[in-house]
């Protein structure tokens, strides 16, 4: 094969297909967005999905997978996402994606798992499995630490080394097991590299210390310099850079930058995600099945966080609902995973086949936050009359969605204040939550019952139903920890607030490993969630006390069901770590099994723990190393409440280096220096002269060419669609993103090439930059 031929296997041909070589008869082939369902453009020039989707089955997202706690489902998901890929003549679905719920303010949380690394490697993995049993390419992604949406094309993610392995590589080692066909780099830096770029990442731990065999793919305009990203194991850059990157590539061979060897490497991964796939035929989609796995999931997703005796609700009893989520529910987030759902349902169009002895308020307009003084008064002069209240409330869809953070964790004010107007009048208040992430809750002390249903996809109606009027009991736990104030995060002091570097300070503190440490109150903890039924663990039992290097603990324990619901339980497994070192969470999850009861059924539950499970990082040995002493295997309801408990033992006697932190509710920076065990890069910097491809129209501001480009994009962008909130968050990304990733996502808006001329000029280079124009 040529040398110009291999080089243009590395570029996309457009925006969701490979390149063809119709000389050496390579095909291309087809990559669409679906972590939770098909989103197939209808245009394959388009990126950002302005002119439409093909209609699909709409999953429950990824924050709802997650909190079914079944690995079964999570594979049922993949699988049928797989086989809807197959009849729309895709390939390569981009998903699943796992990346860490670092902190709660995250706007892209509602498309990742949770904030355990173990328990969104593990559902990443059987999604994988599930649709590749469909010959349809996985993309995991987004490798790694890619936990915040603010400048998430130019910031860099600063991690020490035992975080790192421990919390924000842990989820992909996990799941990279499944051997997906794709992995996507993440657009940010890690410790000072771009993802795209980052050999360490890539090609060092990737493909050298889990040997990973499959393709590398860039996010979607991630790529900063080509040569460099194939040079550190990115083979694919995608979309298409319309001859740029392939250029910059070709010109670095023939200087002797790059080798052909280093060529081959990317071209024969690409050429055998082509030829695995290439053959693929278009095949009939069951769409029955599709839309029963949607509903179980959604069923599964649902934590019942609170109950004081008010659900299940009875046919006989007189139900107010109010809000305007019964009718329009939040079903998903916004951006690359949105999806146009086949079909919709809500509350109100299945609770009259059930009942007809329930009256449905509006009480709030979702278009406008203000509050409705008709729409509360119509609530508020009617609502002492019936038995209990249904309260749908939730998140706008505009608060979360890819390219922003959210500011806060409060629902909407005009919310709250109908909710404690209806409080003073009705005490048997059921609150329903439409989220993505968690939410401040000031009624929770109030409320009768809080349900989160968090976003349920296509099927948001029957198993909402369902729950309430306990036709089936609520099984759902927890996949994140719900602090009391967004200020007990101790990520939130460096969260979203920087334009350089965000310092990770928090360490392996993410989540509950801080909650629990350090004895911090939280609303609801990781893991938690309520049933209609009651549950007896009795007999935890070990096949051995001692910790070895080469074997395994056998642990079982039985659960009863003895409560008058059949239900399905998750059965959580922790280990508690050896306390004589501070510098490490006090429990972290292990195992976890999602299991059905029947009333008065019991069952005996079997994991197999090995000796990595017990680990930590040793940054000295740089290994994963068990320290001597003891630890505690842990039967929990969640990661606060231990039921059953065994302790075993590391008896040899090496150990591994290890900081001694303080026990503090905040690492200090001084001792994030200690950790970090390098110089530190700066969290802000002023940008100036000289500009690069990097930087975004943001840090132009106070150039003449910056203050034009914004301009033109507005007035661009206010062509494209006339929803005002969809104007603010399309200019905000666009005026944030790097100037590559602006040209190449523009749709021929802007090329590379003139890109990098208008920032020749603005370096007053400024012959050379219009002879690019």
């Amino acid at each position: 094969m040529r040398i110009e031929d291999k080089v243009k296997l590395l570029s996309g041909k457009d925006v969701w297909h490979t390149a063809d070589i119709e000389s050496e008869g390579i095909p291309s082939i087809m990559m669409a967005d679906g972590p939770h369902g098909l989103r197939k453009q209808i245009d394959s020039r388009d990126n950002i999905g302005i002119r439409g989707t093909y209609p699909a089955t709409l999953y429950p997202a990824a924050t709802t997978v997650a909190c079914t706690f079944n690995k079964d489902l999570a594979y049922k998901m993949g699988k049928m996402i797989g086989a809807e890929a197959r009849s729309m003549d895709v390939q390569v679905v981009l998903g699943p994606g796992i990346n860490i719920k670092r902190n709660p303010l995250c706007g892209r949380n509602f498309e990742y798992y949770s904030e355990d690394p173990y328990l969104a490697g593990t559902l990443g993995y059987h999604w994988i499995i599930g649709l590749q049993s469909n010959h349809v390419g996985a993309s995991l992604k987004h490798y790694a630490a890619n936990s915040q949406e603010t400048l998430r094309l130019w910031s860099d993610s600063v991690i020490d080394e035992r975080a790192l392995r421990e919390i924000y590589l842990k989820n992909f080692e996990i799941a990279i097991k499944a051997e997906p066909s794709t992995v996507m780099c993440c657009y940010n830096k890690v410790n000072g590299v771009y993802g795209s770029e980052n050999k360490y990442l890539l090609t060092d731990i990737l493909r050298g210390e889990w040997g990973y065999k499959g393709l590398v793919v860039s996010d979607w305009g991630a790529v900063s310099n080509h040569v460099k990203a194939v040079l550190a194991g990115c083979d694919l850059e995608m979309p298409s850079s319309h001859g740029y990157g392939t250029k910059k590539i070709f010109e670095s061979f023939k200087k002797g930058e790059i080798t052909e060897a280093d060529l081959d490497k990317s071209a024969n991964r690409v050429l055998a995600l082509v030829n695995k796939y290439k053959d693929n035929k278009t095949l009939a989609f069951n769409r029955e099945e599709a839309e029963k796995t949607a509903r179980e999931l959604a069923t599964e997703g649902i934590v019942l966080l609170k109950n004081e005796d008010v659900l299940p609700l009875e046919e006989k009893e007189r139900i107010a609902i109010v809000g305007e989520f019964a009718e329009k529910p939040r079903i998903q987030g916004g951006g690359s995973s949105h999806i146009n759902p086949i079909r919709k349902e809500s509350l109100l169009s299945e609770i009259s086949a059930y009942t007809k002895n329930y009256q449905y308020f509006q009480g709030y307009n979702l278009e406008n936050d203000a509050y409705n003084e008709e729409l509360a008064e119509e609530v508020l002069k009617n609502i002492k009359g019936f038995d209990k209240v249904v309260f749908m409330t939730g998140l706008p869809e505009w608060s979360e969605t890819e390219g922003e953070d959210r500011r806060d964790l409060k629902l909407p004010a005009s919310h709250l204040r109908l909710i404690d107007e209806i409080l003073t009048l009705n005490p048997n208040v059921i609150i329903t939550l439409y989220i993505g992430a968690q939410v401040e809750m000031p009624f929770a002390d109030r409320a009768k019952a809080i349900l989160n249903c968090n976003l349920l996809g296509e099927a948001s109606g029957k198993p909402l139903l369902d729950i309430l009027y306990g036709i089936v009991s609520p099984s759902g736990r927890l996949a994140t920890t719900f602090p009391l104030r967004l200020e007990d995060d101790p990520s939130t002091i460096n969260f979203g607030n920087t334009n350089n570097a965000v310092w990770y300070v928090e360490s392996i503190f993410v989540g509950y490993r801080y909650y629990t440490t350090f004895n911090k109150p939280v609303l609801y903890p990781f893991g938690y969630g309520l049933s209609y039924s009651e549950f007896e663990y009795r007999d935890l039992e070990i096949d051995t006390e001692e910790i070895t290097e080469n074997g395994n603990i056998k642990v079982s324990c039985k659960v009863k069901n003895v409560g008058k619901y059949p239900v399905k339980e998750v059965v959580q497994l922790y280990v508690e770590n050896y306390k004589e070192t501070l510098y490490k969470p006090l429990r972290e999850l292990r195992r976890f099994e999602k299991v059905f009861l029947n009333v008065g059924e019991e069952k005996e539950i079997v994991f197999t723990l090995a000796y990595n499970d017990f680990s930590y990082y040793d940054t000295n040995l740089k290994e994963f190393y068990v320290d001597k002493g003891l630890y505690k295997i842990q039967i929990c309801k969640n990661a606060e409440e231990v039921i059953l408990e065994k302790t075993v033992e590391k008896k040899t006697d090496k150990q591994g280096y290890q900081w001694q932190g303080r026990k503090e509710y905040h690492l200090t920076d001084q001792e994030f220096v200690e950790v970090y065990a390098r110089p530190l890069p700066q969290r802000n910097i002023v940008r100036k002269r000289p500009y690069t491809m990097d930087d975004n129209v943001n840090f132009l501001q106070k150039t003449l060419i910056g203050k034009i480009m914004k301009r033109f994009i507005r007035k661009h962008i206010f062509k494209l669609t006339e929803d005002p909130k969809e104007r603010k968050i399309f200019l905000e990304q666009a005026l944030s993103v790097p100037l590559r990733t602006l040209a190449s996502m523009s749709g021929g808006l802007f090329s590379l090439e003139k890109m990098e001329g208008i920032v020749d000029i603005l370096n007053f280079r400024i012959i050379r930059g219009i002879k690019k124009l």
